[in-house]
């Protein structure tokens, strides 16, 4: 693969015992460094008008001025310091690689993964939250948009619901965005009844999982709900979301997706843009244990590398079965 790559992005410090923290990219730097095939693209930064497309001129301006003034912590959770405007907007500068970058005729071992931080998706359109100032997958769609796609998909895998993506284009049906998340977790948000508004409606999809689903569940999502609906969207780009946090060994989530899990989910998502005659590119959200991070930022890179990751024996869960269901019968999926 082609991983886009910022040394700035090690300048966003967050302080001792932060999840969100520079020895992420670090962990994964080393991790690559066993795999064939790794090239590193230096990105430019997001142009600051693009990122206004995306969020309100005064947010944008407010967190610029903040991390001038020396930063600190915008909330409980959200830490910037004089750094982290750089960063971030590198961090989305990266993401917006990737969506450039894509395309259905680039070679698998090419296909762009956008390694930046501060992560995105939290980030709604006038404030910054849960580690996240701007909405990196949101500006890398909105940059595909402009450049000529008619539409694009952003799957969301990361453990929490992307609430700042969501919320960015819930009107719009330019851009169709599933998440697939643990119920009860940080934000609270991404009901399964939130299916979009006016042009938007029916492009947004939530498979909203109670703790403990496991590989099985994750690739029924995609298989039953996620990718056929996606197909029937036909968008021009699909993004990944790429949160590593529902790792069954990751420290803040309760889901069991496994090392492998995540390789056979990247299949579905190579079949599914190959479907779809569409680009594929992804993007790092979240994922806070090193090893189960950079061990499954290496599994993606594997499996463009020819690597056929082992699927699960297990039986879809019973409270899986009746989210699948419900969604199913909202008009999501196969049924």
């Amino acid at each position: 693969m082609n991983f886009g790559y910022r040394e700035v992005c090690l300048d966003h410090d967050t302080g001792e015992r932060h999840p969100e923290s520079p020895d992420r990219l670090r962990a994964v730097r080393r991790a690559l460094k066993e795999c064939h095939g790794v090239q590193y693209v230096a990105a430019d930064d997001a142009d600051v008008d693009l990122v206004r497309d995306v969020h309100d001129t005064e947010y944008i301006e407010e967190f610029r001025e903040y991390c001038e003034d020396g930063g600190g912590h915008w909330d409980a959770d959200t830490v910037a310091v004089e750094a982290t405007w750089d960063a971030a907007l590198a961090s989305a500068g990266l993401a917006v690689w990737a969506a450039e970058s894509a395309g259905p005729d680039v070679p698998a071992r090419q296909t762009p993964f956008a390694l930046g931080r501060p992560p995105g998706h939290h980030a709604v359109g006038d404030d910054a939250m849960g580690f996240c100032f701007i909405n990196n997958a949101g500006v890398a769609a909105q940059a595909a948009l402009d450049d000529g796609a008619d539409s694009v998909a952003i799957l969301d895998w990361d453990v929490h619901h992307g609430n700042g993506t969501q919320d960015i284009f819930y009107d719009r049906g330019d851009v169709f965005y599933a998440s697939i998340h643990e119920d009860g977790l940080y934000p609270g948000t991404g009901e399964i009844d939130e299916t979009g508004a006016g042009d938007g409606e029916g492009a947004n999809c939530n498979v909203v999982y109670q703790p403990g689903a496991d590989t099985a569940d994750y690739l029924a999502a995609i298989d039953e709900v996620i990718a056929p609906a996606i197909a029937d969207y036909d968008p021009d780009l699909l993004l990944v979301s790429a949160g590593f946090d529902a790792h069954e060994h990751d420290p803040i989530s309760r889901m069991r997706v496994s090392t492998e899990g995540y390789g056979a989910m990247t299949e579905r998502m190579v079949s599914l843009a190959d479907d779809c005659g569409a680009g594929l590119g992804f993007v790092l959200e979240g994922g806070y244990g090193l090893d189960t991070l950079s061990d499954s930022v290496k599994m993606v890179h594997e499996v463009f590398d020819g690597y056929q990751p082992v699927e699960p024996d297990d039986d879809v869960s019973e409270e899986a079965r009746d989210v699948l269901d419900s969604l199913e019968d909202q008009g999501f999926g196969s049924k």
